[in-house]
């Protein structure tokens, strides 16, 4: 029998003559994203499921609840250090808008959009983050980027446009966009904190901040869990917990180890996940015309990526 000597700080060594590589670092970041992509894909249809019960902020609030409790529980057991006094209002002004502002404007728009054609609006944020890193960051952005964000836009455009009875504009479409820009800058402000802070730290902060931002507001909202249906209550729990506090986490780590524009670029695959989560989860088809603007945004977010 062969003897094996196992290190975790090492390779995987069985006997002197057989080496088994460690898993590199980047292959881990990307296994990350790829769930992070899996769990927000799955949250568009979350929402709507959620909607049915709850308003845009009693869901916004109750969902950053829970994931506020679960990351309250987790920072009990691992004796998280409270942030320092100096870094408290930018971390709660992050998560006000990050978490509050994002999931309030991204609720309220899909109360008339559906969960596939949000995905595809959201996948913008691909090109407002390459912007707001060149802008405020200095990561380079080519001249193939900016066409692909005017592409970009241009296909949320005609989104915004494609209304049942022609040619309208779509309150709802602009909505999500206000939650694409606001969780693009985000993505973009997290960056210097995650310096001081780890990514399990931080995401914490910047969630029991954008839950207290939504406090004042969410009045009623005990009431509608007492009165919601098993399946909304469930969806909302699942938000609060997976897409919400676990996902988050990961994109923070995600950033920690990649530069924002590149670390956008994965997003691109969001919009077809959710497409078919929602086909399969509510049989939900979305009009040929939305269907056209959603592969003129993803085009643009190509040329971003080029």
């Amino acid at each position: 029998m062969q003897r094996v000597n196992i290190n975790l700080n090492k390779p995987l060594t069985i006997s002197r003559r057989m080496t088994l590589p460690a898993i590199p670092h980047s292959w881990m970041v990307i296994a990350v994203l790829g769930a992070i992509m899996l769990l927000w894909a799955s949250a568009f249809t979350g929402v709507t499921v959620a909607l049915q019960a709850y308003t845009p902020i009693q869901l916004a609030f109750a969902r950053y609840m829970v994931a506020s409790t679960v990351l309250l529980l987790y920072a009990i057991i691992t004796r998280m250090p409270v942030p320092r006094l100096r870094d408290v209002p930018g971390i709660f002004f992050t998560g006000a808008l990050g978490f509050g502002l994002y999931n309030v404007a991204l609720n309220a728009g899909q109360q008339t959009v559906s969960p596939g054609i949000a995905s595809f609006i959201a996948s913008s944020e691909v090109g407002v983050m390459a912007l707001m890193a060149a802008v405020f960051l200095g990561e380079r952005l080519s001249r193939w980027g900016w066409i692909g964000i005017i592409v970009s836009f241009a296909g949320v455009a005609m989104i915004s446009f494609a209304g049942d009875m022609g040619l309208e504009l779509s309150g709802g479409v602009l909505l999500v966009m206000v939650s694409t820009l606001s969780t693009s800058a985000f993505s973009i402000m997290q960056k210097p904190y995650l310096r001081r802070y780890s990514a399990t730290q931080y995401t914490t902060y910047a969630i029991w901040g954008g839950t207290l931002s939504l406090l004042p507001f969410a009045s009623g909202t005990l009431g509608a869990v007492h009165a919601a249906p098993l399946d909304a209550t469930l969806s909302l729990i699942y938000l609060g917990v997976l897409p919400g506090a676990l996902a988050y986490v990961g994109w923070s780590y995600v950033l920690s180890h990649m530069d924002a524009a590149r670390a956008g670029s994965y997003l691109t695959i969001i919009p077809v996940m959710a497409l078919f989560i929602a086909w399969l989860w509510l049989g939900d088809v979305p009009t040929m015309t939305s269907l056209i603007g959603g592969s003129i945004v993803l085009a643009g977010v190509l040329l971003v990526n080029r």
